[in-house]
């Protein structure tokens, strides 16, 4: 245990982190715009203060790595209309609750009688299924290619069961096409990636190689902790300086290039590419994932009539445009005053792994909230 304790505090060693801003610091000439996808990312540069150790020529942005950000209003309006109805126990992460519909949210459906339970796997939500045969049991399943394993699981685990309770409202989304769209804008800055670390555990990083061709742009995999993303941006920093667009891994204890085999069969045999809608971004071509034909009773979106969704989304907020690395959330007049996590206007503001979150919480200059 000892052993485990240190090893993973190494990763947070401060003369390890000066040894390698300092090697960062020696190789930047000129500027660089270089955004990290993850949200994990995002809060953990934040927290440790990363983004003031580097040379003011290298600016880190803010990607779409946010899976709760990044949900479509009017999936998340859908999910609140089921979740109002009364044989309905609607299943979640704890992340969905205080996000914002058009009208309401989780967390007040639940204060109003809503059986909203958070939940910690969507198998938690198969056996809430077992236990209550009279209900109707829905698990709101959003997330990139990380969390799409459990969720092909709790189908499989519904359907050896044999349970006619059990369904999944989807909007699982992935990053390979968001890369494209961000890249592919007319108002892209991005330079280079830091790429999540935990979604290429499962699906590798082998896509990247074409993203990296095709764009002229550095993809370096990283982790989390702070040697994690000094080192992933270090070896950014040096390719940006030679001209160089290649795929790196800077996280080898836990990456291989072709990912978890196991897990992408699942993820094949249950689900299928499909165009999906970006909050805040728009549409996607093939960015999403659907439950194939052979699992379509498990799909809530046809067990439950609730099409007369009417979206609106807040005329102030500018989550979109923050999602893109256009701009950031101290570039939002309602920041930290219209907008806080007990009162959000956009989700990056309430997700644990949302850009407005972070700066809400770590912010150094406490006049701006």
């Amino acid at each position: 245990m000892d052993k485990q304790l240190n090893y993973a505090k190494s990763f947070k060693d401060s003369s390890l982190v000066k040894g390698i801003v300092e090697e960062i610091r020696k190789s930047t000439t000129r500027p660089w715009v270089i955004m990290e996808i993850c949200g994990g990312q995002t809060h953990a540069i934040m927290q440790f203060g990363l983004d003031q150790l580097l040379p003011a020529e290298i600016e880190l942005v803010h990607g779409p790595g946010c899976p709760v950000c990044v949900t479509p209003l009017d999936q998340i309006d859908r999910a609140h209309a089921v979740a109002a109805l009364p044989n309905v126990i609607f299943c979640t992460f704890g992340d969905m609750l205080r996000v914002p519909g058009s009208h309401t949210d989780l967390f007040k459906l639940k204060a109003q009688g809503s059986q909203v339970k958070v939940v910690y796997s969507p198998l938690d939500a198969v056996k809430i299924a077992q236990e209550n045969p009279d209900k109707e049991i829905v698990f709101f399943a959003i997330g990139f290619e990380t969390t799409v394993p459990a969720n092909a699981s709790s189908i499989l685990q519904a359907k050896a069961l044999g349970l006619k309770n059990f369904s999944i409202l989807v909007s699982q989304v992935c990053v390979p096409p968001a890369m494209h769209a961000i890249l592919s804008s007319p108002a892209n800055r991005v330079q280079a990636f830091l790429a999540a670390g935990h979604v290429c555990t499962v699906m590798g990083y082998w896509e990247y190689h074409s993203i990296a061709a095709q764009y002229e742009v550095p993809v370096v995999i990283t982790g989390f902790e702070p040697l994690d993303l000094l080192q992933g941006i270090m070896q950014t920093v040096k390719q940006l300086e030679t001209g160089q667009y290649t795929v790196e891994n800077a996280y080898p204890r836990a990456v291989q290039e072709s990912g978890n085999l196991v897990a992408q069969k699942m993820i094949n045999t249950i689900f299928e590419a499909c165009d999906r809608n970006w909050r805040g971004i728009g549409m996607i071509p093939s960015s999403g994932l659907m439950l194939r034909k052979e699992f379509d009773f498990f799909n809530a979106e046809n067990r439950f009539n609730v099409d007369h969704i009417q979206t609106r989304e807040s005329e102030i907020c500018i989550a979109g445009e923050i999602l893109q690395g256009i701009k950031k959330p101290s570039h939002c007049s309602a920041f930290g005053t219209l907008c806080s996590p007990t009162n959000p206007l956009g989700a990056p503001m309430v997700s644990s792994e949302g850009a407005c979150s972070a700066y809400y919480r770590f912010a150094r200059d406490l006049s701006i909230i």
